[in-house]
C-alpha cells in the first residue's frame, strides 16, 4: 500500500475519527507526509467560511502527476495502471503499465508545451472515454496547466459557454466517438462551439474513428502527428499545493453554469485517503468506476484516486446496455473485476431487462461494490446486492459533489455497518451536522434537516472560477459559518445519515445535476414559448425526472408539435441529457403577488400528488392551480 492509514476495523475507525474532530491539522498533515513533496508545507490549514478562504497545506510545494506516476516506477512500473476496455466488444482493449502511461502522459505534455501551453493557462477537454482523455488529464497537471474537461455529451452552446468562462487557450478533442450503436461527430460539434470562443488558439485532434474533418489551418492539429519523435520523458512543473488543478463545470440554481475549482495539495490527499478506505483498495486489486472522466466521479475515482494509489483503474468507452443488458458483467468477468463502482441508473436500468444477463455471468471476482450520483432507492439497493454482489459484497453508497472533491459519507466496505438506501457515517475528517431552516444546530437523532458541514476538509472547494463571491453566495451565505451542501438528510436513531435529495432548485438526472434555471432558459429561447417553469420528479430510471410547465404565446394547434421542438432546443442549448420527461402547456404558473413562481405546488402536481397543495389562496391567481391540476401530465 502506499501508506498505512487505511482503517481496517470499526474501533480503527472511532480512533481515526475522533481524532480527525480533535486535530484536524495533525490528522491530515500526517497522513500528507507519506506523499511526495518538493518541499513541505509552513502551514497546514487556515480558513474561515466567511469569505470563504480555506487553505490547506500553505506553502507545500509539490506536483500531483510525480504521486500518480513517479513514484510508482521504481515498484511498480511493470503494474497495470489502465486498461481500457472499447465500446465494441470486438474490438481489441488495451493495457498500459505505470511505466507506459508515465511515457504516455509525458509525450502528451510534450505536445502541449510545442503547441504553447503553459503553467496556469486553461485547457478544455471534450473527448470520448479513451486512453487519450487520461493522458490529456494529467498532462496538463504536469506542466501546470489547469484542465477543465466538457462531458462530450454536451452541446456547441453548452461548451461555449464553458470555454468562455475559463478563458481557454486550447482545446482537446477527436475525430468522433462511439456510444452504443451510434458514432456521434464530436469534433463538428467543437467546430461549431468555437465560432464564438475567441480565447482559443489551437485544437488538438484525437484520431478515433478515423473520419476525415474539417481542420482549421493554423488552429488545428492531429495528434498523431504532433506526437512524432517527441520525448518521453517530461519534468513535472513545481506546483504549489494551493494553486489550481483543475476547473469543473456544474449546473447552479442560475442558468450560468458554476466552474468549481480544486487545488493540488489538498485535492490529491483527499482523493487518495477516500479511495484507499471507502473500498478498501488492496494491491492486486481490479478497480471499475463506469463513471465519465466528464464529471468529478471520473476526476477523482477513475483517474486521481486510484493512482494516487498504484491502483490497477479500468476505463470503459461504451454504454451498460451495449451490445446487451449483460455489458456490464461480462466486462467484469473478463478482466477480474474485484471492485465496482455505478450509479443507481445504471443500475435501475439494468434490472428493467432479463435477469438471464445477469445470471449468465459468474461475478466471482467482485469483493466490493459502489454506488455514486444520487441516493440509492431500496429496491435497486436490494438488487445490485443480491444479483450482481451474490449478498457477499458489501455495498457502499457514497454522497459527495463536485464541490467536495470527494466522498464525505460512506460506509467503508467490509469496515463499518451498512443500511439499505443509508449513506451511513462521514467519513475521518468530515463533520456533518442537520439544521433547520433558521440554521439551527438539530443535535438529536431520528431527524430530518438541511445537511451542512462545519469544518473544511482538503478537498473542499475553493472558489468558482473568476466569480468568488458566487461560491460564497451558493455554499456559504445561507447559514453562517457553514458550507450547506444544498441536500436535505435524515439521521436514524443509530446515526445514519440518509440523503433525502436537493433542497434548492437543483435537478439530479441520472447523477448530472441540473439547474432549472439552466433549462428553462433553454426553453424560453423557443420563440412561441412566453415563459416556463421546470421541476423535478421521482422517475423510476433517473431517480429524478425533468417536469417542465410552459406557457405559450398563443395555445398552439399541435401540442406534440412543440413540444417536439422544446426538446430540440434544450438538446442544442444543454445536450441531451437535460431533455425534459415531460411538457405541460398552460395558461399561467402558480405566482404570489411578488411574482415569485411557488415551485412547491409545481412539485406536488409532477409528483401526482395533488390532495394537499397548501393554501393557494394567497396566489396572484389561484384558479391556474386547478387547471394545472386537471391538465397533469
Amino acid at each position: 500500500m502506499i501508506n498505512n492509514y487505511q482503517i481496517k476495523t470499526f474501533e480503527q475507525y472511532q480512533e481515526a475519527y475522533k481524532r480527525s474532530v480533535e486535530d484536524p491539522e495533525g490528522f491530515w498533515a500526517d497522513i500528507a507526509d507519506t506523499f511526495t513533496w518538493r518541499k513541505k508545507w509552513d502551514k497546514t490549514l487556515e480558513w474561515n467560511f466567511e469569505e470563504p478562504d480555506v487553505k490547506w497545506f500553505k506553502g507545500g510545494k509539490l506536483n500531483i502527476t510525480e504521486n500518480c506516476l513517479d513514484r510508482h516506477l521504481k515498484t511498480r512500473g511493470n503494474k497495470l495502471a489502465l486498461i481500457w476496455e472499447p465500446n465494441d466488444p470486438k474490438e481489441r482493449f488495451v493495457r498500459f503499465t505505470y511505466k507506459e502511461m508515465y511515457e504516455r502522459v509525458c509525450q502528451f505534455a510534450n505536445v502541449l508545451k510545442k503547441n504553447g501551453v503553459k503553467k496556469g493557462d486553461r485547457v478544455c477537454i471534450y473527448m470520448p472515454m479513451i486512453p487519450e482523455l487520461a493522458f490529456a488529464v494529467l498532462a496538463c497537471a504536469r506542466i501546470g496547466a489547469i484542465h477543465s474537461v466538457i462531458f462530450a455529451g454536451f452541446s456547441a452552446v453548452a461548451m461555449a459557454d464553458r470555454i468562455n468562462d475559463a478563458g481557454a487557450k486550447m482545446v482537446l478533442t477527436s475525430d468522433g466517438l462511439n456510444r452504443g450503436s451510434k458514432q456521434i461527430p464530436v469534433k463538428r460539434v467543437v467546430d461549431e462551439a468555437l465560432e464564438t470562443c475567441p480565447s482559443v488558439e489551437k485544437v488538438i485532434v484525437v484520431e478515433r474513428l478515423g473520419w476525415a474533418v474539417n481542420m482549421v489551418e493554423g488552429r488545428d492539429v492531429w495528434y498523431h502527428d504532433e506526437v512524432q519523435g517527441v520525448s518521453k520523458e517530461c519534468p513535472a512543473e513545481e506546483m504549489d499545493a494551493e494553486d489550481m488543478l483543475f476547473i469543473l463545470y456544474t449546473s447552479g440554481s442560475t442558468g450560468k453554469p458554476k466552474g468549481v475549482v480544486h487545488t493540488c495539495g489538498g485535492y490529491m490527499i483527499y482523493a487518495q485517503y477516500t479511495f484507499s478506505n471507502v473500498f478498501q483498495y488492496e494491491e492486486s486489486d481490479i478497480y471499475w468506476c463506469t463513471a465519465d472522466i466528464g464529471w468529478i466521479t471520473g476526476h477523482t475515482y477513475l483517474l486521481y484516486g486510484p493512482l494516487l494509489s498504484g491502483a490497477t483503474t479500468l476505463m470503459f468507452e461504451g454504454v451498460p446496455t451495449y451490445p446487451d443488458m449483460g455489458r456490464f458483467w461480462q466486462v467484469c468477468d473478463k478482466f477480474g473485476v474485484s471492485i465496482f463502482y455505478t450509479a443507481p441508473t445504471a443500475i435501475r436500468s439494468l434490472m428493467s431487462g432479463d435477469i438471464d444477463h445477469v445470471l449468465s455471468y459468474s461475478l466471482d471476482s467482485l469483493k466490493v461494490l459502489g454506488s455514486v450520483g444520487e441516493p440509492i432507492n431500496e429496491e435497486a439497493w436490494h438488487w445490485y446486492h443480491t444479483h450482481v454482489g451474490k449478498e457477499r459484497c458489501p455495498l457502499v453508497d457514497t454522497w459527495w459533489q463536485t464541490e467536495t472533491g470527494g466522498i464525505m459519507i460512506s460506509s467503508l466496505a467490509n469496515v463499518t455497518p451498512t443500511k439499505p438506501a443509508h449513506a451511513a457515517f462521514p467519513l475521518p475528517g468530515i463533520q456533518p451536522i442537520l439544521v433547520n431552516s433558521d440554521g439551527t444546530e438539530i443535535t438529536e437523532n431520528e431527524v430530518e434537516g438541511h445537511l451542512c458541514m462545519k469544518f473544511p476538509w482538503p478537498g473542499i472547494i475553493r472558489t468558482t472560477y473568476g466569480d468568488h463571491e458566487r461560491c460564497r453566495l451558493s455554499y456559504f451565505s445561507t447559514y453562517k459559518g457553514l458550507y450547506f451542501t444544498g441536500d436535505g438528510a435524515k439521521r436514524d436513531e443509530n446515526g445514519y445519515y440518509r440523503i433525502i435529495g436537493r433542497v434548492d432548485d437543483v435537478i439530479n438526472v441520472s447523477g448530472h445535476r441540473f439547474g432549472t434555471a439552466e433549462i428553462e432558459e433553454a426553453i424560453n429561447h423557443n420563440e412561441h414559448v412566453v415563459e416556463s417553469a421546470v421541476v423535478g420528479y421521482p422517475h423510476d430510471l433517473k431517480g429524478q425526472g425533468i417536469y417542465a410547465f410552459v406557457i405559450c404565446k398563443e395555445k398552439p394547434e399541435r401540442e406534440d408539435y412543440l413540444r417536439a421542438e422544446i426538446i430540440e432546443t434544450v438538446v442544442e442549448k444543454i445536450g441531451k441529457i437535460a431533455k425534459p420527461d415531460k411538457i405541460q402547456i398552460v395558461s399561467g404558473l402558480p405566482k404570489t403577488r411578488s411574482g415569485k413562481i411557488m415551485r412547491r405546488i409545481l412539485r406536488k402536481v409532477a409528483e401526482g400528488d395533488t390532495s394537499n397543495l397548501g393554501d393557494t389562496s394567497t396566489l396572484l391567481d389561484p384558479d391556474v392551480v386547478d387547471e394545472i391540476k386537471e391538465g397533469a401530465l
